[in-house]
């Protein structure tokens, strides 16, 4: 694949996420600022749990020089996209978040100092959830921190509704509504037959989803306090968006 088809699809991929998220760039500073003001900015072993074509994986390595990054994904579609641009500081492997030995596929020896996650861990079971905390608590050094992204419920039906409205009114604001949507884009790539192997490889992948896990935040939360984080709660929010982060 040229790196031109990835880029141009890789662009199409970051509108079709700002329809859902609008202040995604922002959210992606903040989970940075929390891994630079973690690490010191110096050298660091971060993990992108769910990286997809690794769109946090590669701002990452951008701010942060000193930092080598491993993204994990299932999706080798998205992975191969990725694989066609990424920074040298950045490796992305394939691994099922839901099988409890991903970690040894990162290649990335520990102790970690980070773990991030944008937009990507909704879909796991709490069970499968609690799991994956229990193994990147056992992979973190003590002090590292855990830095998930992603839409959270707040736990009451006035505050979910209201919490929505207030991030559908920012896409408003921001003119990213119109922007194509997730199946839009999935449509359209099928097309292209240039990455018609990634396509095959896609369509013999099994990918496991879940309906969405419904959590809250608090209950993200406690999740993370029981598989061994000491803290754990969010640092910013916009309206049902949340980055949760749990320290070591």
């Amino acid at each position: 694949m040229q790196t031109t088809t990835a880029t141009k699809w890789l662009q199409r991929w970051d509108a079709q996420q700002e329809r859902y998220i609008p202040d995604r760039e922002e959210r992606f500073r903040v989970v940075i600022d929390v891994v630079r003001a973690t690490t010191g900015g110096g050298p660091a072993r971060v993990v992108d749990l769910g990286c997809g074509p690794g769109s946090l994986s590669g701002r990452l390595a951008a701010a942060l020089p000193a930092a080598t990054v491993v993204g994990v994904d299932a999706d080798p579609l998205l992975l191969g996209l990725g694989s066609a641009q990424t920074n040298p500081r950045v490796r992305l492997v394939e691994a099922d978040l839901s099988n409890p030995a991903w970690a040894d596929v990162t290649g990335l020896p520990g102790p970690w100092d980070a773990a991030v996650s944008s937009t990507a861990l909704h879909w796991l079971t709490p069970a499968d959830l609690g799991q994956l905390y229990r193994t990147v608590a056992a992979n973190l050094r003590p002090g590292g921190v855990f830095v998930n992204a992603d839409h959270m419920h707040l736990g009451q039906s006035t505050l979910d509704r209201l919490g929505r409205t207030v991030r559908e009114d920012r896409t408003r604001r921001a003119g990213t509504e119109s922007n194509e949507d997730w199946s839009e884009w999935w449509q359209a790539l099928q097309q292209d037959d240039e990455l018609a192997p990634l396509v095959d490889a896609r369509s013999n992948t099994a990918i496991a989803h879940s309906s969405e896990n419904g959590l809250t935040v608090w209950q993200h939360a406690q999740l993370l306090r029981d598989a061994g984080f000491a803290e754990a709660g969010p640092v910013w929010q916009f309206g049902d968006d949340h980055v949760l982060v749990g320290v070591r």
